[in-house]
């Protein structure tokens, strides 16, 4: 027997002094856009292993994750995105062997219209609203395929 099962994609929101940590990605899908640090999950890490592990292949950055934030179903391309809330350990990233770019955005300067996925404009959007609250309940969506 032959399963096709979605893949899983960890990464984290990593956040220094009210700060956000984006990636300019070098590689595609989607290249020359800004996206959250992550990437698919390998076999015998935890969820959590593989956000920080993402983070530092694409940013250089070490983190501490902090807790689950928003889970997307993503069916249309078989993933599973599982995005989780980080704190920078300190103030060093560069761009890793993936990134062409990295930098520390605030909410008014984000660059919405260079976002590389449509789940992290959703994750950002609900992040920053939920920062206003300080409250971060997990969310669980499904994303549906935009039509052009």
């Amino acid at each position: 027997i032959h399963y096709q099962n979605p893949k899983i994609v960890a990464g984290c929101i990593p956040e220094w002094e009210g700060q956000i940590l984006l990636c300019r990605r070098g590689i595609e899908p989607r290249h020359g856009l800004w996206t959250i640090p992550a990437g698919f999950m390998e076999n015998g890490e935890t969820i959590e292993q593989a956000a920080a592990r993402e983070t530092w292949e694409e940013a250089c950055a070490r983190v501490d994750i902090t807790g689950l934030y928003a889970v997307f179903n993503i069916p249309h391309v078989n993933q599973v995105y599982m995005i989780f809330r980080a704190t920078l350990k300190d103030k060093e990233f560069a761009p890793g062997i993936e990134s062409l770019d990295t930098a520390l955005f605030d909410e008014d300067s984000i660059p919405w219209s260079e976002m590389a996925f449509p789940v992290v404009v959703q994750s950002l959007q609900r992040y920053f609203d939920d920062r206003l609250a300080n409250q971060f309940p997990p969310f669980v969506g499904t994303l549906q395929p935009i039509k052009r």
